[in-house]
């Protein structure tokens, strides 16, 4: 069963001024939570504190991940960017969820915003979340919608040390974070593409009328994918061309590999998008083409009875000068001629191959 979209319910009043935080985005219920990360190569800290518990490191060496989960606590997201110093310009994006995907880089700090997708196997839709990440010096912090999110893998090797996100900047960590929600989008592509194979067995196989409400919506979920990917492909490739002191060039090169990514999603996705238009096609035919078979069978019919519906016309008028009505063998005899009639229609239509 096919859920409805929840819709997007708006705060924002048009007319306000530039920098004024206001959320716009779905209704919330989570609290607002502060996760704090400290590390280096040697060591490792992490807790979660209240928004009236968090104090900034201003004087540290280490790299610090601060990942703030609910935007929609507008009030807490500008007491929030008091105490860490933060434009209100960037604090009006990051309550805005309906951002489209954008880098730019703002008083000495680099401002990112992507969509966190991700796939409800019940309603089959593809849902949204918007995460924004600022880079400013040894500190990355990101903010989220929700708790659940697809970094799982990298607070893993962040506490197991793995790879070499220990041993690198904070920038190798925002890349790290981008990197995650692109990989996780292949995740979101091979569902919809198993559920085309899935509708393309069924089209050509027992089509029914529920294939059309799956169609529209991959349709759907396609539109999204193409709305919140495209403009985050411009956005890496800003990012790559620009010269900033905040990115390192060894980071700039996993960041190239992260467009690659992004260059054989987007060409999923028109893959996915015309195969699943030739199924729409395939799944209109398939309803024609069975209507035609009945129609041609109901043709054939009508076309058999004709004749025997004119014999039995003709022998049914209550004319008295009618020889055959006195004969003895008169009723079988119409009987045997109505069967040869139709015996000899159906072999004539099988020679034409009309069935």
């Amino acid at each position: 069963m096919i859920n409805k979209r929840k819709k997007k319910k708006s705060h924002k009043k048009p007319g306000l001024p530039p920098g004024t935080i206001v959320y716009v985005g779905q209704e919330r219920a989570h609290d607002f939570s502060i996760d704090c990360w400290s590390y280096n190569h040697e060591k490792i800290n992490n807790k979660t504190v209240s928004i009236n518990e968090f104090s900034p490191e201003t004087k540290t060496d280490k790299i610090q991940w601060i990942n703030v989960v609910g935007v929609h606590h507008a009030e807490k997201i500008e007491q929030f960017g008091k105490l860490i110093n933060l434009s209100s310009l960037i604090l009006e994006d990051v309550v805005n969820t309906n951002q489209r995907p954008k880098s730019e880089e703002i008083n000495e700090s680099l401002f990112f915003t992507l969509k966190m997708l991700t796939y409800n196997d019940e309603s089959d839709e593809v849902n949204d979340e918007q995460v924004s990440l600022l880079l400013k010096n040894n500190t990355v912090f990101s903010f989220q919608e929700i708790p659940e999110d697809v970094f799982a893998l990298v607070r893993e090797r962040l506490t197991q040390n793995k790879g070499r996100i220990r041993k690198s900047g904070a920038d190798y960590l925002f890349y790290a974070l981008i990197d995650m929600v692109v990989d996780h989008y292949y995740v979101i592509m091979e569902k919809i593409g198993d559920r085309i194979e899935e509708m393309e067995e069924i089209v050509f196989s027992k089509p029914h009328e529920s294939c059309l409400k799956y169609i529209q919506q991959n349709k759907k979920n396609l539109l999204a994918l193409r709305k919140n990917i495209y403009p985050l492909r411009e956005a890496i490739h800003r990012l790559i061309g620009h010269d900033s002191t905040l990115i390192e060039r060894d980071t700039q090169v996993f960041l190239s590999d992260v467009y690659d990514h992004l260059i054989q999603i987007i060409e999923s996705i028109e893959l996915y998008r015309e195969m699943n238009s030739g199924l729409r096609d395939a799944y209109l035919s398939s309803l024609s083409h069975k209507m035609n078979q009945v129609m041609q069978l109901l043709t054939i019919i009508s076309t058999i009875f004709i004749p025997l519906t004119f014999i039995a016309g003709i022998y049914g008028m209550n004319f008295d000068k009618m020889p055959e009505l006195h004969w003895q063998y008169g009723y079988p005899a119409a009987w045997i001629l109505m069967i040869i009639v139709t015996i000899g229609m159906v072999i004539l239509f099988k020679r034409k191959r009309w069935f």
